[in-house]
């Protein structure tokens, strides 16, 4: 089982590091990637459904990006305590027929002694947005460190 630092029990620090780390994996867009972050136990519940292990994950997101074209997330900080961390986020993307949308949402985590994930529950809303409301403009990947966040956003 690999080691994934920071470790719990999490400061406000190490949890806005993990918050960081998780966010550039999921811009990578690269299901592998972000799986390694999952213990193989994993457990999700996105949305409406329901994922378990690492390779039901691995299929949960090349389906997710294979739908949800010029991703681009942003994640913060909500709440924290010991091996629990509690995101809010938004994402913009485009579906195959060029509508945008940008999608809001929170996550709770749960991690192991080292580090992994192994439990996600997700609730996410989906806007329709018009191209000229976009607000996430970086090219595809890891969000840059001027980029604003959500709260600075006004999100």
């Amino acid at each position: 089982m690999s080691i994934k630092p920071p470790l719990p029990p999490f400061t406000r620090e190490s949890a806005i590091e993990k918050i960081r780390l998780a966010e550039d994996a999921w811009n990578s867009r690269d299901p592998q990637r972000v799986s390694q972050v999952y213990s193989a136990d994993t457990r999700w519940r996105n949305r409406s459904e329901f994922v378990e292990g690492q390779e039901a994950v691995v299929a949960f997101l090349q389906r997710k990006w294979a739908k949800e074209l010029e991703y681009r997330l942003i994640k913060e900080l909500w709440a924290f305590d010991g091996a629990r961390i509690a995101v809010r986020f938004a994402y913009e993307w485009k579906d195959d027929s060029g509508n945008w949308f940008r999608s809001f949402g929170n996550e709770n985590w749960e991690f192991n002694e080292q580090g992994q994930m192994f439990a996600r529950h997700a609730c996410i809303n989906d806007l329709p947005i018009q191209e000229s409301e976009r607000q996430f403009h970086w090219p595809l990947g890891r969000r840059p460190d001027t980029h604003p966040g959500l709260s600075d956003m006004g999100f």
